[in-house]
């Protein structure tokens, strides 16, 4: 039986419950999301892709608040490597187990995933991403002149850290990706939106640089790559929503890549929430495919376009 291939885009928060950061916390709840998987894999080749958001803030808390001259902090490119192995580890165990407890044997692998962004993105010139802890407007100005970070006022809880946010263009391991799949492993990769790297013109030689890719969006560009049927992007509601939180709120279901496009021009999506996931399921369905929104408890039912949000071109 011919498997459709599916890419599955877990929310950084979608390891945590009830906002709980502990390790055995988020643990706890990938052992959730391994029974699920376990079970779509009967009926589906799968690649997972992951948030990092509260667990990269975390590993940088760390990294800066313990950093000293002779062990100073890691730069944000590998917090974000640092994050990849910690979840894809989560991940690929709780998955394990759940084959284990079925007597059933897969393979699972964890790639820690680098993504090609162009050095001339606008996005480095104009930094919008807030990442780490808050700081006082004093120790702001102060790391503004030591670290050369750009800071910026968050929501009057102080001052944050902004980062630049560019677009992915190419992922480096995207055929040792594919080669797995193909031979029948879960594969979990482009974890926090990927590692981001720029590629030199003559040599080709990869750097990284400090910068966030957004998850969904890298997500959907390894869905491209990989040649996936369908790419879900799983978060903490059943569906995209039009007058969103209003009392004439209006489920999406099945809709097409048009419909969607009409929606996003209209401004119907939160920039910071839904935007990114209905844009990035929207692209996807451009090249005749499925993408879907939905959350963890209607995965396997969106699935089988039952149930969520559905975009086809």
């Amino acid at each position: 039986m011919n498997k459709q291939r599916v890419v599955i885009a877990l929310g950084g928060n979608a390891l945590q419950k009830n906002g709980e950061v502990s390790a055995e916390a988020q643990k706890s709840v990938a052992n959730q999301v391994g029974e699920t998987i376990a079970r779509l894999s009967r009926k589906y080749e799968i690649i997972i892709a992951h948030g990092n958001g509260p667990q990269v803030g975390n590993i940088l808390l760390h990294e800066e608040t313990a950093a000293t001259p002779a062990a100073p902090a890691m730069p944000l490119e590998t917090a974000v490597a640092m994050s990849q192995g910690q979840i894809g580890y989560w991940l690929m165990q709780a998955i394990t187990n759940a084959f284990a407890r079925e007597k059933r044997r897969r393979d699972v692998a964890t790639i820690v995933t680098q993504v090609v962004v162009d050095p001339k993105d606008p996005a480095f010139r104009h930094p919008t991403k807030p990442i780490g802890q808050f700081y006082t407007a004093a120790e702001a100005v102060k790391l503004a002149k030591s670290k050369r970070w750009e800071m910026r006022e968050d929501s009057g809880r102080g001052y944050r850290r902004v980062v630049p946010s560019p677009q992915p263009i190419d992922i480096i391991e995207k055929k040792q990706i594919t080669t797995l799949v193909e031979a029948g492993a879960i594969v979990i990769a482009v974890g926090g939106g990927g590692i981001p790297v720029v590629r030199s013109k003559v040599l080709k030689l990869l750097r990284g640089v400090d910068a966030v890719i957004d998850k969904d969006a890298a997500a959907e560009k390894l869905a491209e790559l990989v040649k996936a049927d369908i790419f879900v992007s799983v978060t903490a509601v059943p569906n995209a929503y039009i007058n969103f939180g209003k009392k004439d709120q209006i489920a999406l279901g099945l809709i097409t890549k048009n419909e969607a496009n009409h929606y996003i021009k209209a401004g119907e999506f939160g920039t910071g929430s839904m935007l990114p996931k209905i844009e990035a399921v929207t692209r996807f369905a451009n090249t005749r495919r499925i993408g879907i929104i939905t959350d963890p408890a209607n995965l396997e039912n969106a699935l089988r376009q039952k149930t969520g949000t559905i975009v086809k071109g």
